[in-house]
């Protein structure tokens, strides 16, 4: 079959999107199953459950004493006891023991003596007791016949006590909705099976696993399937088979999009109904939504960060409504946005974020990368959705951000802006460990100046910064007199760190330094402009007497340190200036420039703060040092000294 390219057929808007779909499969429910409390914590009952016994089933003490009438007690007191008969008129029970007949009141023991008498043993009763006190009675907590719970409620360890006392050893549940994930494209290999290094063209399946455990979550069996082709036939069948073995859900993944090797769309007309080919949402645009012979089938697009986009908005509150429940709202929480964030008008975007409580304010900045991006669901904390009526959020501006965490967690959050550093990273790693979670560090790659910045107007509580001072050949002081001139803020040497130009192991184009990078055939791959390294860079530009201009390149940007010595890894580009640890890690060939001081600028007054104080004792531990000097390319000679106060 000839590939042919489609196009997108009336894009809807989430709202519609989500209309169309979810009217459509608005009385769908899953099948129903009866099975044992002891089974049934997390499940949602379908009916009202009934008491089959009473509880308690008969009257029971309440506590250790001896079961009285009560009225032969009501002339007792400390100084004047009654003395009952043992046995007759006063019986020992322990707490649960049935009432003896006749008896209806318990006297704790400890308002009780018993003593010897020639007729027989007495008990002298010191306090008086009112009928039926210390007596749990028949029927006191559950009569039988009465609702217990009602329907459509989740069970609870605490009900599954209570049904279980109450002589229900079973209950009738809805089914878990049964979940089936197919990957597709020839390209797609499971990773167990990916040779290393993955040849180029192969992609490593991996939103499959995201997807299951996102369908697990919300309490469904999910099954993956193996990748198949990208054939029109193949995917039919595939689909046709969840749908014949009883799936409630059929999920595919990739070929959802407008290219023409993306048979999904004719696939979901051809077997059914395609309900809706593309959303206005970024990222997430490539949803398919159909139905199958009365079955829901999600497109899922092939991107991460938009699989999860779409699972969130459309399969998410399928699958509890498919339970008879709803979705449980996601906490929201008000932030402030430290930096600009654009957006594309008349689409909704989902903008991933890192958050942070600075000076009393929830802070969100914005992650950076594109719907391929995994990473930035990893570190994200939460989602800031940005309206499709909306060209994007001022710096400064409030914002809800729908918590991808729990909101406790950010008093404990420290938020870092500026220069990237692998140590950072380290450090962040080391603080979460010593506090058991408890403190994490949250980081944003924005440069030097842009951590300065952050820190100045107090949307970070410290910055990463290794700003050079061309004049004296320092680091960081005279920017921030010239920047934040009125603030307040320590300057702490995190490392000294060598700057340099990453190649290709060995080295392949002979280059020698900063000189080489004119050569025709010789291409750059730079940070960032405001970056620590960019400025470096053109310092020794500026040195050589060579025209930015005249370096091939020098507009291609990365944003890590890592990300340079990836671009080299990779071909893009032959040359990039980077640290020698990024050097070290991918095993490249590094050609020293300069020895830098990486400092972070923290605010005076956060020294106090026992969550710095715990930063800082952690860099100057040995144990940080010498996983610092194993990265390569470091030195911690003054790691932990205050340059600025």
């Amino acid at each position: 079959m000839v590939p042919k390219r489609q196009s997108y057929r009336n894009l809807k808007s989430l709202g519609e999107a989500q209309d169309i779909f979810f009217s459509r499969f608005r009385d769908l429910l899953a099948a129903t199953e009866s099975i044992p409390v002891r089974a049934a914590c997390g499940r949602q009952l379908v009916h009202a459950v009934k008491a089959v016994r009473s509880v308690p089933a008969y009257n029971a003490s309440a506590v250790d004493g001896v079961a009285v009438r009560a009225a032969s007690t009501f002339a007792a007191f400390q100084e004047t006891p009654a003395s009952l008969a043992a046995g007759t008129e006063a019986v020992p029970v322990n707490t649960g023991n049935p009432l003896p007949e006749g008896m209806d009141a318990v006297v704790m023991i400890e308002k009780v003596e018993r003593l010897p008498h020639p007729s027989g043993d007495r008990y002298e009763v010191r306090e008086a007791v009112y009928p039926w006190q210390h007596v749990r009675k028949m029927g006191e907590d559950i009569v039988r016949g009465e609702i217990i719970l009602p329907a459509r409620h989740v069970v609870r360890p605490y009900d599954q006590g209570a049904l279980l006392a109450a002589g229900v050893n079973a209950v009738e549940v809805f089914r878990k909705p049964r979940v089936l994930v197919i990957p597709t494209g020839g390209e797609v290999v499971p990773p167990e099976e990916a040779p290393d290094p993955v040849p180029p063209g192969k992609i490593l399946e991996v939103n499959g696993q995201m997807l299951v455990s996102l369908a697990a979550e919300c309490g469904a069996e999910c099954v993956l399937n193996r990748p198949v082709r990208d054939d029109l036939g193949t995917i039919k069948d595939s689909i046709l088979g969840g749908v014949a073995s009883g799936y409630d859900v059929v999920m595919t993944i990739a070929g959802s999009s407008a290219g023409s090797e993306d048979y999904t769309p004719a696939a979901f007309a051809e077997l059914g109904e395609l309900l809706v080919h593309g959303v206005t949402v970024m990222p997430g645009k490539p949803t398919l939504l159909a139905a199958v012979q009365g079955r829901p089938v999600v497109g899922i697009p092939g991107y991460p960060v938009s699989a999860a986009v779409s699972f969130r908005e459309f399969v998410r509150p399928l699958l509890f409504q498919l339970q008879g429940r709803t979705a449980p709202e996601h906490p929201v929480v008000g932030a402030v946005v430290g930096r600009k964030i654009p957006s594309k008008p008349g689409v909704e975007e989902h903008v991933r974020v890192i958050l942070g409580r600075v000076g009393g304010k929830v802070v969100a900045m914005p992650l950076g990368g594109g719907a391929g991006m995994l990473t930035s669901l990893v570190r994200a904390d939460g989602i800031l959705r940005i309206p499709a009526t909306v060209s994007g959020l001022g710096e400064g501006e409030a914002a809800p951000v729908e918590l991808l965490t729990s909101e406790k967690d950010l008093d404990g959050r420290l938020l870092v802006l500026g220069s990237h550093d692998l140590t950072i990273d380290l450090l962040a790693s080391a603080v979460q460990e010593a506090t058991e979670g408890r403190v994490t560090i949250s980081s944003s790659n924005v440069g030097s100046m842009g951590g300065l910045l952050a820190v100045g107007k107090g949307v970070a509580h410290f910055a990463g910064s290794h700003l050079l001072d061309t004049d004296t050949g320092d680091y960081n002081r005279s920017w921030i007199r010239k920047h934040l001139p009125d603030a307040d803020v320590a300057l702490v040497t995190l490392v000294h760190r060598h700057q340099g130009l990453i190649t290709p192991k060995g080295n392949p184009k002979g280059i020698a330094g900063v000189c080489d990078l004119v050569r025709p055939d010789v291409s750059l791959v730079n940070r960032q402009a405001g970056s620590g390294t960019r400025i470096l860079l053109d310092y020794e530009l500026g040195k050589a007497g060579i025209d930015a201009a005249a370096v091939a390149g020098y507009r291609n940007e990365e944003y890590t340190h890592m990300g340079v010595a990836m671009a080299v890894t990779s071909g893009r580009a032959d040359v990039g200036m980077g640290i020698a640890a990024a050097a070290q890690a991918l095993d490249l060939g590094f050609i020293p420039v300069a020895r830098e001081r990486y400092d972070l600028v923290i605010p005076t007054p956060l020294l106090d703060d026992p969550r710095i104080v715990l930063l800082l004792d952690i860099i100057r531990s040995d144990a940080f040092k010498a996983q610092v000097l194993a990265l390569g390319g470091y030195e911690v000679g003054e790691t932990g000294k205050i340059q600025l106060t």
